[in-house]
């Protein structure tokens, strides 16, 4: 049995690697909080020091962080992945970050034989416990075969886009359909709550029409409630669209609905609520009046 490693033991990261635990693989762990390794290693983790510790005790490391810079640092950084890894072991990356960046780390780790896989998924912290993630592949073929019995420990829908850099496009688009559904949903309930409609029923119709969805049916009652703990904090959805209008510049193509949701999540890191679940955008629109220009 691979021994494997993982770096990142958040809200998402940690039960991925207790599943991992759980399924009887040897995990060295790593995260800059002491107490987050602490805690996987009374699961029976390898606590180790530093990524490239981690690296040296594994044969395919997996990586839960933050955003794009923080990849690339655990990855190639001082004491990164780099600096401990094998030639012939595996990368998988299951963060949100640019596809660009994914394929220039890609690149440079081929040149040592090391191989990486963009591996982002979908689901929140509640499919990341019950093993039900989505995730979306990208990289060789031929490395996702050998590692996809480890990444049906951890997820439920595994699916292989392409080659390097793929997964995390298919994770822009998921992003997209998601960001830009939550602020309709935002709108919707703001609309029903002004004309004086019992938001609550405005939700339970629409879930039985065309109007159903995802984010409807966990976002809505949120706003309603106006209970707004992190669940997926808006940091983090605002660092995916903005990676999305990277690449839509990128590209040279216009994505008007996500640069509007962009807008919508730039104002509420402003007001200081990058650590308020995303659904906190309702407060920003209720009060749009003062910060958005009125149609004429």
């Amino acid at each position: 049995m691979s021994k494997l490693g993982f770096i990142g033991l958040g809200a998402m990261g940690a039960p991925m690697a207790r599943n991992l635990l759980k399924a009887g693989y040897s995990v060295a762990v790593y995260a800059r909080r002491k107490e987050l390794v602490d805690a996987l290693a009374a699961d029976g983790a390898q606590a180790a020091t530093s990524p490239a510790d981690v690296a040296s005790r594994s044969s395919i490391v997996l990586t839960m962080v933050t955003d794009t810079e923080a990849v690339r640092e655990v990855v190639l950084g001082t004491h990164g992945i780099v600096e401990g890894a094998r030639p012939g072991s595996v990368v998988i990356d299951h963060s949100t970050i640019s596809p660009t960046v994914t394929q220039m780390i890609a690149a440079e780790l081929k040149t040592r034989d090391i191989a990486m896989l963009d591996a982002p998924v979908s689901g929140g912290v509640a499919a990341a416990e019950a093993r039900t993630l989505s995730m979306m592949i990208g990289g060789d073929a031929s490395v996702f075969e050998r590692c996809e019995p480890i990444l049906a420990r951890i997820g439920q829908t595994l699916v292989y886009v392409g080659p390097s850099g793929s997964g995390q496009v298919a994770k822009a688009c998921n992003q997209i359909c998601t960001i830009v559904n939550q602020e309709a949903v935002a709108e919707a309930m703001i609309v029903a709550e002004r004309c004086g409609i019992d938001p609550a029923k405005v939700k339970d119709v629409l879930m039985a029409g065309f109007g159903a969805s995802r984010m409807l049916e966990l976002q809505a009652p949120k706003m309603i409630a106006r209970n707004f703990e992190g669940k997926v904090q808006s940091r983090l959805h605002h660092k995916d669209i903005h990676i999305v209008l990277q690449m839509a510049r990128d590209l040279g193509i216009e994505l008007p609905a996500s640069a509007a949701a962009a807008q919508v999540l730039d104002r509420l890191q402003a007001r200081g609520g990058a650590r308020e679940d995303s659904a906190a955008i309702f407060n920003v629109l209720a009060s749009a009046e003062s910060t958005f220009p009125k149609p004429e």
